[in-house]
C-alpha cells in the first residue's frame, strides 16, 4: 500500500484529469463464492458483466445467477476499508474504484502457507476461479475503455446518499437540520437523471449514425468528475489525507457523532451540523460536476 500511495500523490495531477476508474485485485482468490465492492456508479456494470462470465463451480450457471443464489440478493460492498490499494486512488484522489474476488475469510494470508501449493490443493485446483476472475476483471475493462459512453449510473449513487439522509433522519435529534443535506441530495439526484437522459439521446442518435465526438467526449468528462466533487480539500478532520466525504457511512458526520462524547449537547451539534453542510457542499459539487459546471 505504501508503493500505491506514493504513486497516486506523485501523479495525482494526471489522475484527476485523466483517469477513469481503477480496477483493484488484491488476493484474486482466497475460496469459494464471488464478492465485489465498487462505488456505487458502478453497480450496474458489474451486475451485467457477471451475467456473462461462465461460474467457475455450477455448471451451466453464470458468475451473477451463482452470486445471487448464494447471497439471496446482489450485494456490492462499499470500499470503505483502508487496507487495499484501491484507498489511495478513490480516497485522495476520488478515482470510481471497484474491488473483485473469489472467497472471504483467507485462512492462511500472510502466513508461511500462503503459497502456491496451498492453492493448488485447497483454494482453487484447477484455477477455474482465477479464469472467472480475469474475465470479470476483462469485461469491466473493455467497457470502461471501448464504450462510447462511460458506463456509469449514478442514479445508484443518488439512491445510496438518500439511504444514508434516511437513516440520519432517525439517528439525530429534531434540532439538528438535514435540509443542506436534503436539498443537495435532490439536486444530485435530478443532475443524474438528466446525464442518464442525455446518455441514452446520445446512444439513439449515434445508432441513427450522427457524428457526436464533441457531445460524448462533454458528456464522458462530466461522468469521469463527478465522483472528484466528492472530495473535500481540508479532508477528514483529524484525517486529512482522506479527502472523500461519501465512501462508507458518510464518514465525516459518522466521525462527528461518534466523537461527540463529552462535549455538552450545543458543542455536540455544531460539530454534526457542520459535517452536515460539508457533506452538502460536496454533494454540490459532484452535481456541478454532473452537469458540467466544475472548473
Amino acid at each position: 500500500m505504501v508503493g500505491s500511495t506514493e504513486w497516486v500523490e506523485q501523479n495525482l495531477v494526471n489522475l484527476g484529469a485523466k483517469v477513469v476508474a481503477y480496477l483493484n485485485v488484491d488476493c484474486a482468490v482466497q475460496g469459494p463464492g464471488f464478492f465485489a465492492g465498487a462505488t456505487p456508479q458502478l453497480d450496474n456494470l458489474l451486475r451485467e458483466v457477471t451475467k456473462k462470465v461462465k461460474d467457475p463451480d455450477s455448471e451451466g450457471a453464470t458468475v451473477f445467477e451463482k452470486w445471487a443464489a448464494t447471497n439471496q440478493v446482489i450485494s456490492i460492498e462499499r470500499l470503505s476499508g483502508v487496507d487495499s490499494d484501491f484507498v489511495p486512488f478513490l480516497q485522495h484522489a476520488g478515482v470510481p474504484s471497484i474491488d473483485i474476488y473469489y472467497g472471504r475469510d483467507f485462512p492462511v494470508y500472510h502466513t508461511a502457507f500462503d503459497s502456491y501449493d496451498w492453492m493448488t490443493k485447497h483454494g482453487d485446483p484447477l484455477f477455474h476461479r482465477h479464469v472467472a476472475v480475469a474475465g470479470v476483471w476483462g469485461l469491466v475493462a473493455l467497457h470502461l475503455s471501448d464504450d462510447s459512453i462511460l458506463p456509469f449510473d449514478y442514479l445508484s449513487y443518488a439512491e445510496q446518499l438518500e439511504g444514508h439522509k434516511d437513516v440520519l433522519s432517525n439517528l439525530l435529534v429534531k434540532s439538528i437540520s438535514l435540509n443542506p443535506l436534503i436539498t443537495s441530495i435532490q439536486e444530485f439526484t435530478l443532475a443524474a437523471k438528466e446525464a442518464e437522459d442525455e446518455a441514452r439521446q446520445l446512444r439513439w442518435q449515434e445508432r441513427r449514425g450522427d457524428n457526436l465526438a464533441l457531445k460524448l467526449r462533454a458528456l464522458n468528462d462530466r461522468l469521469m468528475l463527478a465522483e472528484r466533487g466528492f472530495l473535500d480539500a481540508d479532508g477528514l478532520r483529524g484525517r486529512h489525507w482522506f479527502k472523500h466525504l461519501q465512501t462508507g457511512f458518510l464518514p465525516g458526520i459518522a466521525d462527528a457523532i461518534s466523537g461527540s462524547t463529552g462535549k455538552s449537547p450545543r458543542d455536540q451539534q455544531a460539530a454534526i451540523q457542520h459535517e452536515i453542510w460539508r457533506v452538502a457542499r460536496a454533494i454540490e459539487r459532484a452535481t456541478s460536476a454532473l452537469k458540467g459546471q466544475l472548473t
